[in-house]
């Protein structure tokens, strides 16, 4: 534990932040997850929830919650999967 009253305030400081970017990668996640079952299983709101997916890619990139290139990587991959189902 911190003695100094500036390093306490860094503490709590860093723990709220911590949560905050969970929260957001923990729900950026799950839209990754339920747009790859939504193209695997050939729904129709599948385009609508990977552009809604694409959204919050690059909002958790704007906010440095993920790195740009591994946001890219993911927006790819669906990308790529959903052009797939999209042309047969």
């Amino acid at each position: 534990m911190p003695n100094i009253k500036s390093a306490k305030k860094e503490l709590r400081k860093s723990i709220k932040r911590n949560a905050y970017n969970k929260k957001i990668k923990d729900d950026l996640k799950d839209l990754i997850k339920k747009s790859r079952k939504a193209i695997t299983a050939g729904d129709a709101k599948a385009k609508e929830l990977t552009a809604k997916t694409m959204k919050a890619i690059d909002k958790a990139v704007q906010k440095k919650i993920i790195k740009p290139n591994t946001g890219n990587r993911n927006k790819s991959k669906l990308h790529l999967k959903l052009n797939k189902i999209s042309k047969k």
